[in-house]
């Protein structure tokens, strides 16, 4: 009998533990033809409650089909959401879901972490009192033989300083806007929080972006099934607050720091709570951060020109993940991505600053090699200062931390506490290194508003300055630091960058700045997919010459493939190209534009050209006019035919370049 108790008395715990346990969560997102768009579409405009219903009603016939209960979490956009069910793994109703015919992506909906530099004893255990750094905002600084990574702002902020119309959004923890040196810098933002216990203040998604605190307690650490299994006990980091202070605190009022754009404004998306955030909340604020629907939540006001991602975790980013097409949603939106690479001592990039479009930013020690924490690889577009310590000895503060905004709340805020982190209480780590980039940015921005994500980006890249391949003294071992390699598995610490590992080179704000305002060539297409038989025009209207200037010559070359297009030659003082459109294949045109200073700069554009549609008609009249329109096709069919074997036997077979 008392076996029989006892057994009984540890089924109903498992019973109860499987209850109380966190439910698996999944990403779904429908076919753009799938019935379920029509039947419960999703729109911004419907009220939350409308919303919840219709998504439900679709996780209903999804559930059915399925065989497994399903309970509608927040949605993404108008084709994604998320689903819960108890009693199955995520990945496995991932993909029992992924079969559905009208999905399709089922993903695992992961958590994201604010990317921090992990708990090291070396960083952890330094003195409790007193303050530093001595070399106070040194990142900003003007670059010397000691601080070689720092990234000049101070000459960028004498050709222009941030634009109060030009909106970066911190995607991360919440913002404590009353900071003393962030009031009225910061816009009402959006909580995009949608599970209670993380987000931590009491509901799901609202309109309030405060930073109601992420701390961990010990117990919910330790609690076995719960929410926050090792999590890791940790108090509030006040992460957001110190990525917005490094963006846009504000300068010149007698106290604290300034940001890098100090004058732009702060849009803060709560998307991180306890123990990080989930992917589809982190979709869903980068989407309503760059003024794209959300279904339930009210259009944003003031959208981004540039979201800052100070956060992330280990996955590859393929399709499936919702990344890649929202990203390029983000871009043709006129919103750049910059993203912090990762924390995990010389690994993979992590997701989502691996993704295409994104700008990813490695970390810096001030002597210019990457510092040990960060991480690196090929989707790196360029690196900046990450912080480090070089040597703590006890009662001796970090040397080189990224200096910014903090509150001294160890878990709610306090209200009146605005302090700034210093040589004990210090910030290192990727997440920093990004917002001075974002800050760049929007510096850029300020000086060119009409500069486009990718435009941004090349010019970040093309303004970097090289790294350096000595004077970093010696590694931790002792031993010289040596050139970094490609990511292989193992830690890989200190070490000096190479072009292709950590990016283009070393952030430079001054000249970015500058290379912003400069002449810049853009190539018009219309129509935007040429087909065979038709005409192209090409246009250097939308080119901009340098500040205070006109351009005065236009150069057009054909660079490769020049069988699809009628060959003009090299035509120059022409804005506008006509051509006729001659085979299928792909071609590669060059534009050259100079100003009236002597200036000029170039850009080229793959063109892709195409077989015409061909629509057959039954005909009338007998039917004629069907037989003669196939008839057409299979001429034109083996008419590209020829011309592709014509060129390919003259050695120019498409391809593209570049």
């Amino acid at each position: 009998m008392r076996r029989l108790l006892l057994a009984a008395l540890c089924l109903a715990a498992a019973a109860a533990g499987a209850q109380t346990a966190a439910p698996a969560r999944v990403i779904v997102t429908l076919k753009a033809d799938a019935p379920l768009l029509r039947e419960q579409a999703l729109s911004a405009q419907e009220t939350p409650s409308a919303v919840a219903d219709k998504a439900q009603r679709r996780a209903d016939r999804l559930a059915a089909r399925a065989g497994v209960a399903l309970r509608s979490g927040a949605a993404i956009s108008e084709r994604a959401q998320v689903v819960l069910a108890r009693g199955i793994d995520a990945a496995t109703l991932a993909a029992r879901l992924a079969q559905d015919p009208e999905v399709l992506h089922a993903v695992v909906d992961q958590r994201r972490r604010a990317l921090r530099v992990p708990a090291d004893p070396l960083y952890a255990q330094g003195p409790a009192n007193g303050r530093g750094p001595d070399v106070g905002q040194w990142y900003l600084h003007a670059p010397t033989g000691e601080l070689r990574s720092a990234i000049n702002a101070q000459a960028a902020w004498d050709r222009i300083t941030g634009r109060a119309d030009i909106v970066v959004a911190v995607v991360d923890t919440g913002v404590l806007a009353d900071h003393l040196d962030l009031a009225g810098a910061v816009l009402p933002g959006y909580d995009m929080v949608s599970d209670v216990a993380t987000a931590n203040d009491g509901d799901g998604r609202d309109a309030d972006a405060t930073d109601a605190g992420d701390w961990v307690s010990a117990a919910e650490d330790a609690a076995r099934g719960g929410p926050f299994e090792n999590c890791g006990a940790s108090d509030s980091s006040w992460h957001g607050t110190k990525v917005a202070g490094l963006i846009g605190a504000i300068a010149d009022n007698g106290q604290g720091m300034a940001g890098s754009a100090f004058g732009v404004r702060i849009l803060p998306v709560r998307v991180l709570g306890k123990c990080g955030g989930y992917d589809s909340d982190i979709q869903a604020g980068m989407r309503w951060a760059a003024g794209l629907s959300v279904p339930g939540v009210p259009p944003n006001p003031n959208p981004a020109r540039v979201i800052n991602l100070s956060l992330g975790g280990s996955g590859a980013c393929n399709a499936s993940t919702g990344y890649p097409a929202l990203i390029a949603e983000l871009q043709a939106a006129g919103t750049l991505v910059v993203a912090a690479a990762g924390n995990s001592a010389g690994h993979a990039v992590e997701l989502p600053a691996n993704c295409p479009g994104v700008v990813a930013v490695a970390g810096l020690r001030h002597a210019g090699s990457k510092v040990g924490y960060s991480d690196l690889g090929p989707q790196i577009a360029l690196s900046a200062p990450a912080g480090n310590c070089v040597n703590i000895n006890a009662g001796e503060p970090c040397l080189y931390p990224i200096l910014s905004a903090s509150n001294s709340g160890v878990q709610r805020p306090n209200a009146g506490g605005s302090i700034w982190t210093d040589g004990y209480d210090f910030s290192t780590g990727t997440s920093f290194a990004a917002p001075l980039v974002a800050g760049t940015a929007a510096l850029m921005l300020s000086a060119r508003p009409q500069l486009q994500p990718q435009e941004l980006a090349t010019l970040l890249q093309a303004s970097a300055r090289a790294f350096p391949t000595s004077g970093a003294g010696n590694d931790d071992s002792g031993q010289p630091v040596a050139m970094c390699h490609a990511p292989d598995g193992r830690d890989q610490l200190q070490c000096y960058c190479r072009t292709g590992l950590c990016g283009a080179g070393m952030l430079d704000a001054a000249a970015a700045v500058q290379a912003a305002a400069g002449t810049l060539a853009r190539i018009g297409l219309e129509p935007a997919e040429p087909q065979i038989g038709g005409m192209l025009r090409l246009s250097a209207a939308g080119s901009l010459p340098a500040e205070g200037h006109g351009l005065v010559s236009y150069l057009w070359t054909l660079e490769s493939n020049p069988g699809v297009l009628a060959d003009p030659g090299s035509v120059l003082n022409t804005q506008v190209v006509e051509l006729s459109v001659l085979a299928a294949g792909t071609v590669t045109v060059r534009l050259v534009v100079t100003d009236d200073s002597g200036r000029s700069a170039s850009t080229q554009r793959d063109i892709v050209v195409g077989v015409p549609t061909v629509i057959v008609s039954p005909g009338s009249g007998g039917g004629g006019g069907g037989a003669s329109s196939l008839l057409w096709v299979a001429l034109l069919g083996l008419g590209v035919v020829a011309l592709l074997l014509e060129q390919r036997q003259a050695g120019r077979a498409p391809r593209r370049r570049g």
